[in-house]
């Protein structure tokens, strides 16, 4: 079995241990340095990157193949992927970029085709001077989503 398939199943093995966890990325480049990028239901403990490690790094023969390992969780600044990404950060801010706007917006609901978001906007009156607050309710396809960021508010 070549060493790329190896790791995937190996990490796919990991994973299964913890149903929680799921895989966001996987990188192995010509050196076999193996890059792996991970969320949770839950968030990411460090246990969690030490056990899937563990689970990947026990199971190769640094004699047969020399690697580099690294399991990291995403962080907050890294854009969304995966639709179980959105669901669990449903009631949080987001700014999502699309190739028409870019709006920070709450995240309302997620369904597997689209996202619904609400945002709020100041905008001229239909009628008289000045401007008014309007609630903006959107869906937006995820095709249609070049970038999603949670906003940290503190």
């Amino acid at each position: 079995m070549a060493f790329k398939e190896k790791v995937k199943e190996l990490l796919e093995q990991g994973l299964a241990e913890y149903p929680n966890l799921f895989l966001i990325d996987l990188n192995i480049n010509d050196s076999n340095k193996i890059i792996i990028t991970l969320d949770g239901d839950n968030g990411v403990q460090l246990q969690d990157c030490i056990n899937i490690s563990r689970s990947i790094d026990n199971n190769l023969d640094r004699e047969e193949v020399d690697f580099a390992l690294e399991v990291a969780s995403a962080g907050v600044s890294l854009p969304l992927k995966l639709v179980r990404q959105y669901k669990k950060n449903i009631g949080r801010t987001l700014k999502i970029k699309t190739a028409t706007q870019t709006i920070e917006a709450l995240l309302l609901e997620v369904s597997d085709q689209d996202i619904t978001v609400e945002w709020s906007s100041r905008e001229p009156k239909k009628i008289g001077k000045g401007k008014e607050t309007v609630v903006h309710n959107e869906k937006i396809a995820y095709a249609a989503i070049q970038e999603a960021i949670v906003i940290i508010i503190f």
